[in-house]
C-alpha cells in the first residue's frame, strides 16, 4: 500500500467570504474497497455554490466539487471490478448498497448514506491539511482536486471514447437531468414538457426530453441568450419568465403541459410549477433551494386536478446502470452533451467560474486537469 500523497485542491474554509483557496493537502492511500482516482475534469455546479455562499452547511474545511471523471490510479484491497487505468465517472450519492432501498433498486433513497455529510462509508475522511487536521471532501468526492479517494462502487467505469469533461457532467448535472426525465417523470413520446431554468441541469433535462420524444418542449428563462442555448439542445419553444407564464404555456400546450420541471431551486418558480400543468400533470422539483425554506401551493388545485408533485433526488439514478446508458447515448450522437459546456478553466480559476455562475453568464464551467486530453 502506498503512502499519503500531496494533492492540490480548491478548499472552502468559511472564513474568507465566498472565496476558495487552492492549496496543498494530504490524501491517504485507498483502504479496503476504495480506489484513488487521478481527476481529469470536474464540473462547477450550483450545489457547490450553495455551500460557499453560506446557504448549506457542511463540515469544514471542505474540498469542494462533486462532478468528477478521471483515471483509476491505485486500488485498495478487495477491489475486483476496477483496475488501474480504467476511465471512471464518480457518483456523489454513495448509497450503502445493503439496505432495502438499495437492494430494491432505489439507491437514491438510501437512508444510511453518509456522503451527504461529506463522509466515506466508514464515517471518516482520507484528507488532511498539512497541519494534520481533517479535511472533508464535499459529498464524499472533493472533485476540485487533482486526486481523490472514493469507494469502488462510486467509481463507474466508462467508455474511454467519452471525453473527460463530458464524463464529469454525467456524474451530476447531465445524469440528474436525464434521470429526472427517464426515472422520475417517466416521460413518453408525444408528451408536452416545460423546463423552468436553462442552466446546466435545465439544458440536460431538455436534451433528455428530446431523446424521449417529448413535444413540444418549452424552455423558460430570464434571458434570450439562455433560451437560444435551450433551443440549440432541443427546446422547440422559449419563453421569458414572468407573471403571464401560465397563460403562455397553456397557449402552447392546449391547456397546460403534461410535465413541468423546475431546475433552478428558487421558491418562487417552484410555486409556479403546478400552474403550468394540465389536469393530471406532473411537476418535478429538480433544482435544490437553500436550507429551511417552505413552499406555498394551492392544495385544491393539486387535489381537484389530480396533479402530482415529484421530488427528484439525483434523478432517481442507479449510477452503475444509468451512467453507461447516458455515455452510450452521447457516443451515438443522441445526446449532444458537448453543447452544455460553456467554458473550460484551470483549477486556479475556480473563483472566476463561480463568479460567472452568479452572474448567469455560463451554462457549465468545467475544471480541466493535466492529462485530460
Amino acid at each position: 500500500m502506498t503512502q499519503s500523497i500531496e494533492v492540490h485542491a480548491a478548499v472552502y474554509r468559511g472564513d474568507n467570504g465566498d472565496r476558495l483557496t487552492v492549496e496543498p493537502l494530504l490524501l491517504a492511500a485507498p483502504e479496503h474497497g476504495e480506489v484513488r482516482i487521478a481527476v481529469r475534469a470536474a464540473g462547477v455546479c450550483g450545489s457547490d455554490r450553495h455551500v460557499i455562499d453560506g446557504e448549506w452547511n457542511v463540515p469544514l474545511p471542505a474540498v469542494m466539487g462533486h462532478e468528477a471523471a478521471g483515471v483509476v490510479e491505485a486500488i485498495g484491497a478487495g477491489v475486483r471490478e476496477l483496475a488501474v487505468g480504467d476511465h471512471v465517472i464518480v457518483a456523489w450519492h454513495q448509497a450503502c448498497q445493503r439496505c432495502a432501498e438499495c437492494t430494491g433498486g432505489k439507491p437514491w433513497a438510501c437512508m444510511r448514506v453518509k456522503s451527504n455529510d461529506s463522509q466515506l462509508p466508514d464515517g471518516t475522511t482520507r484528507w488532511q491539511t498539512l497541519d494534520g487536521d481533517a479535511a472533508w471532501p464535499y459529498l464524499a468526492v472533493g472533485a476540485m482536486s487533482d486526486h481523490i479517494v472514493v469507494p469502488d462502487f462510486a467509481a463507474i467505469k466508462v467508455d474511454e471514447r467519452v471525453p473527460f469533461d463530458v464524463a464529469s457532467l454525467i456524474g451530476c448535472s447531465v445524469g440528474t437531468g436525464y434521470g429526472a426525465v427517464v426515472n422520475n417523470a417517466k416521460v413518453v413520446a408525444g408528451e408536452s414538457a416545460v423546463v423552468v431554468g436553462a442552466g446546466g441541469v435545465g439544458l440536460s433535462i431538455i436534451s433528455a426530453l428530446r431523446l424521449a420524444g417529448a413535444n413540444p418542449i418549452t424552455a423558460v428563462d430570464v434571458t434570450e441568450e439562455k433560451l437560444e442555448e435551450a433551443r440549440r439542445v432541443g427546446a422547440t419553444h422559449g419563453l421569458l419568465g414572468g407573471a403571464e407564464l401560465a397563460e403562455s404555456v397553456a397557449a402552447l400546450t392546449a391547456g397546460g403541459a403534461d410535465v413541468a420541471f423546475e431546475a433552478i431551486g428558487r421558491i418562487g418558480t417552484m410555486e409556479q410549477l403546478p400552474g403550468l400543468l394540465r389536469p393530471g400533470g406532473r411537476a418535478v422539483f429538480v433544482g435544490l433551494p437553500p436550507e429551511g425554506l417552505e413552499l406555498r401551493l394551492d392544495a385544491l388545485q393539486l387535489a381537484y386536478d389530480g396533479k402530482t408533485i415529484i421530488g427528484s433526488n439525483y434523478g432517481g439514478l442507479v449510477p452503475a446502470r444509468d451512467f453507461p446508458r447516458v455515455a452510450a447515448a452521447y457516443l451515438s450522437g443522441e445526446l449532444p452533451l458537448d453543447d452544455l459546456i460553456s467554458s473550460r478553466v484551470a483549477l486556479e480559476q475556480v473563483n472566476d467560474a463561480f463568479d460567472a455562475m452568479r452572474r448567469g453568464e455560463r451554462t457549465r464551467s468545467v475544471i480541466v486537469f493535466e492529462g485530460a486530453e
